[in-house]
């Protein structure tokens, strides 16, 4: 099939790594960063890829930047990106602890996540900053991962990334005030538990990231209940030998609000001296033991369910060292390989809307792996280049694939369709 260069521009185009579609598939949003680790795109676009008409959703200012836009899976004009911090300073510019979720919709702006640094913390609130928030199947709830201003400026921790989620209809004040502080139109908590110096094997992890909601309507316990609200992530483990393991964790967490008050061993609003804690009840459980293998951190990817929640797919070497696709269940248990080839998986990945079948870059190639029929299908001419690893996203109705080129260097976006398939 014929890939569609869909941008044109010379300036780089930056898809999100999976909910850039607009929920009726006829448009895509992206940033204007020139790579991923960049953060100095100053607006969020979207484009109509039939016709190649550019809006601009939101143009940030007083200095701040913005970027890493998805879509709300059921409305179209519903988004949410990262946002830098306004007129930056030596003590308070765009870092990984100094940024916040924003809402945009219909042209207006507000904030996601309330920051409260200042003791006492407020209930509802994080003390820092998010990072590439992601809607449930139904859009109301977020998750996102983040890391906390307070035991950074403590020297506490450097990077003790954790996973949380915004809950919506629960606005936050925060209390006087400080500078750098302010409201968020969702409740948000953490839901991960890290640990600063793990215990060489043992579960405890010192990073929880790359997470992904499991399910759109969660997934079957072995005792045949749903558990209807779930996430997976990436948590990194110490080996019995002293090395960093990268493993699957998962999350259930609660369906009623009020159970993401009650607090556990710990402040869910943190102390000045310890992260914010998971409220009580939400626990995290260990998915995979590769035996030291651990989850491929290269290519970057984020763990990706099938849409009935059954598998949970991700990245893995195998015994001959060649990154190959894998699936473990909610549940838990062995892991399945899914890819078997002499080449690596080279990028991110995600699933077909009906979950039969995932789209990936394999041998400079944008490909589907049927799950039913357990083959490889190209879609794009191998070239000498590959397609960008960051993101080859899926439409909602399944009838077309956008993801990267480095053209003439510029970062530009394409579109496959695979109508001519029975995906659609």
């Amino acid at each position: 099939m014929d890939e569609v260069q869909v941008t044109t521009r010379l300036q780089h185009h930056q898809l999100t790594n999976a909910q850039v579609w607009s929920a009726d598939g006829q448009s895509l949003v992206y940033d204007l960063r020139p790579a991923q680790h960049l953060f100095t795109s100053k607006s969020v676009e979207k484009i109509q890829v039939e016709t190649g008409e550019v809006t601009e959703i939101y143009r940030a200012s007083q200095g701040a930047h913005v970027g890493v836009i998805t879509a709300h899976p059921q409305i179209n004009d519903r988004f949410v990106c990262i946002h830098g911090p306004e007129s930056p300073d030596d003590e308070w510019q765009y870092d990984v602890h100094h940024r916040r979720g924003v809402i945009l919709s219909s042209g207006g702006v507000e904030t996601l996540d309330a920051c409260d640094i200042t003791p006492p913390f407020t209930l509802g609130a994080l003390r820092g900053g998010s990072h590439v928030h992601m809607f449930s199947r139904e859009g109301d709830r977020i998750s996102f991962t983040y890391n906390d201003h307070v035991m950074r400026q403590r020297a506490i921790e450097k990077d003790q990334r954790n996973v949380a989620i915004a809950l919506p209809h629960h606005p936050v004040t925060v209390l006087n005030k400080a500078p750098r502080e302010h409201d968020g139109a969702y409740f948000c908590v953490v839901v991960s538990q890290t640990t600063g110096i793990p215990q060489p094997g043992s579960d405890q992890i010192s990073r929880a990231f790359e997470e992904g909601w499991i399910g759109d309507s969660g997934y079957i316990k072995h005792s045949g209940q749903r558990q209807r609200w779930a996430l997976a992530f990436i948590g990194e483990t110490v080996s019995a030998a002293g090395h960093s393991v990268p493993e699957i964790f998962i999350v259930d967490l609660p369906e009623d609000f009020s159970a993401y008050q009650r607090a556990g061993d710990y402040p869910i609003e943190g102390t000045e001296y310890r992260l914010p804690a998971p409220p009580a009840g939400i626990k995290q459980r260990r998915l995979t033991f590769s035996e030291g293998r651990g989850v491929a951190l290269q290519p970057r990817h984020w763990l990706r369910s099938s849409p009935d929640g059954s598998m949970i797919a991700f990245l893995m070497a195998d015994i001959n060292d060649v990154i190959q696709l894998w699936v473990i269940s909610p549940n838990g248990g062995e892991p399945q390989q899914l890819t078997t080839g002499r080449h690596g998986v080279q990028s991110a990945f995600t699933w077909h809307p009906l979950g039969k079948a995932l789209t990936f870059v394999l041998d400079n190639q944008v490909v589907i792996y049927d799950i039913h029929l357990g083959t490889t299908i190209p879609l794009t001419d191998r070239t000498s280049t590959a397609p960008c690893a960051e993101a080859v996203v899926w439409s909602p109705k399944g009838d077309k694939i956008a993801f990267m080129r480095d053209v003439g260097g510029f970062r530009q976006i394409f579109v496959v369709k695979t109508t001519e398939l029975y995906w659609c």
